[in-house]
């Protein structure tokens, strides 16, 4: 039996060949920014657990598949392609950026994939100091201010390997008119199609109290709540839920820890 000639294939089946050579270019692109990404400094586990921070060892097992867990269902929801997820404390002091910074973590433990970590909480800004990093470059603020410094100038080592910071930059009281600007949408776009393989984590600020971020969750595709364990009642959590477009919400965490 002989194959016709591409031209001649039916046209189902030329789009099948089509797809099929799409998706192994991606792999191979995806296989190349993977092994471009290098680590001068990972971090030990010593260190690791002094920024309560999930690793592969036995001491960190439980937080770390309780993280996995998450991972997990994000990866069934979001199919092949890579997603953004913002994850938000229903109030302050809930653990949010606890549960952002090791959920991107929990995602670079697999060596076929990347995280991205962007603190969006501009009140609070956390993750630098979490993380052990000065954002001598400045951050996500300074590069919607002045787009020409670069993306590269923010993307910071973590000591994590395949984990980047995007630190918040400069304090700013309100981020409505940021997360709401052109460049914003324009950014998280550029992160993710540059990458296959990169998966965006955004920290975001505490639904309670303030309107940004429900202004991130319509650039995002999934919504992770965290509720602190006896701070938020679940009659709040079902007020806050109902702020959020049901098919982006992946789900609440129940933080326990301070």
């Amino acid at each position: 039996m002989t194959m016709p000639p591409p031209d001649d294939l039916p046209d189902h089946v030329g789009a099948a060949l089509s797809a099929a050579a799409g998706d192994i270019a991606r792999r191979a692109n995806a296989s190349r920014s993977i092994a471009k990404i290098v680590e001068p400094h990972a971090l030990t586990r010593r260190v690791l657990e002094e920024r309560r921070m999930i690793h592969r060892e036995e001491s960190a097992r439980h937080h770390a598949d309780a993280f996995r867990e998450i991972r997990t269902r994000l990866l069934a929801l979001g199919g092949e392609r890579n997603f953004i997820t913002m994850v938000a404390p229903i109030s302050s002091k809930s653990g949010g950026s606890f549960v952002a910074r090791n959920l991107a973590a929990a995602f670079a433990f697999d060596e076929s994939k990347t995280a991205l970590l962007i603190d969006c909480d501009l009140r609070h800004p956390s993750q630098h100091g979490s993380l052990g990093i000065e954002a001598s470059g400045g951050g996500l603020i300074d590069y919607l201010d002045h787009p020409a410094i670069g993306v590269e100038k923010i993307l910071y080592h973590t000591g994590i390997p395949r984990l980047r910071l995007i630190p918040a930059g400069r304090e700013r009281e309100m981020g409505g008119e940021y997360f709401s600007s052109f460049r914003m949408r324009a950014l998280l776009d550029s992160l993710r199609s540059r990458y296959p393989d990169r998966y965006l984590f955004l920290d975001g600020p505490a639904v309670k109290g303030s309107p940004d971020a429900r202004i991130l969750a319509d650039l995002v595709d999934f919504v992770v709540l965290v509720a602190g364990s006896g701070r938020d009642t679940p009659g709040a959590i079902r007020k806050v839920i109902a702020n959020f477009d049901p098919a982006k919400l992946a789900g609440v965490v129940l933080n326990e820890l301070p």
